[in-house]
């Protein structure tokens, strides 16, 4: 299935997608709540969902987005998951995963302002695929870990890079405000490849084509990589794991980076799962029009 969290007018919904219509879940079956945590939770709703006639739909164009999971528990964060783009930043190819955590203030749903802060105009974009955990667990083998996920999603690691430099390690440049784009839409397992292998991943700003890849060209997988971080945490329902980016980022441009600019629109699309798009303001103007 295809899910979609947000509002059409109205308060906060789970709708399913089908083509371009969108079926409110919330209404018909109460149970499913405002965000994706229900379904999460309940294998058992998930199949009547499934399995259920949805009636009328209205425009998936008549939605605005939200966070597919309202508050995740943890959102971690791969870097370095792309050869290519590790010899673009000059690291040495790593035996172990780089691994790094966001805060909740940090993500914020496509559509959404994405947000330049005052203290810095190194702005830059991350085309990204993000797990949604299904079921938890800790100690997870890799020949299980596919059963642990819940859907897939889009991912913008809007990254500041002269505050990621700043420390060997990389919470400041990561964790500006919402600089962190997710979604809009979630896809079930069985909508994509296994693992979500072998998917087109791009980045975009007009017409202007910043990253292309293929998930395929990933280091560590969908599977390897739950069974790395269960070996060191409990991941619960609901969890955010973002998987790295391809190369083309912004500060790895010759002969001048590629830094983000106000008024542009940046574009992360990754094939069956969909475009998560979102205007770049700076801090300072949208304080501004708030007053």
């Amino acid at each position: 299935m295809r899910f979609l969290i947000g509002s059409a007018g109205s308060a906060q919904a789970v709708f399913a997608v089908k083509g371009d219509q969108a079926f409110d879940l919330t209404a018909r079956f109460p149970a499913v709540g405002d965000d994706l945590s229900g379904l999460i939770a309940s294998p058992d709703l998930m199949a009547e969902v499934g399995a259920a006639d949805l009636g009328d739909g209205i425009p998936v164009s008549s939605i605005t987005p939200a966070l597919p999971v309202t508050a995740p528990g943890t959102i971690i964060c791969l870097g370095l998951n792309y050869v290519e783009h590790i010899k673009e930043g000059g690291y040495d190819i790593p035996d172990y995963p780089a691994l790094f955590m966001r805060g909740k203030n940090s993500i914020m749903p496509a559509g959404a302002p994405l947000v330049r802060p005052t203290c810095s105009d190194k702005l830059d974009y991350e085309a990204e695929l993000m797990i949604v955990v299904g079921t938890g667990g800790r100690h997870i083998a890799e020949e299980d870990a596919l059963n642990h996920v819940f859907g897939y999603t889009v991912f913008n690691d809007g990254s500041v890079r002269d505050y990621q430099r700043k420390t060997h390690q990389w919470t400041p440049g990561k964790n500006f405000d919402n600089t962190g784009a997710i979604g809009p839409y979630v896809v079930t397992p069985d909508e994509v490849p296994e693992g979500a292998k072998g998917l087109k991943i791009e980045s975009r700003v007009g017409n202007e084509i910043l990253q292309s890849s293929n998930t395929g060209n990933m280091i560590w997988g969908v599977a390897r990589t739950i069974a790395i971080i269960s070996e060191y945490t409990t991941l619960e329902p609901g969890d955010l794991i973002a998987m790295g980016t391809p190369p083309g980022v912004g500060h790895a441009k010759k002969p001048n980076p590629r830094w983000l600019i106000p008024g542009e629109v940046v574009d992360i699309e990754i094939e069956g799962i969909g475009i998560c798009s979102n205007p770049i303001v700076d801090e300072a103007d949208m304080a501004r029009a708030a007053e």
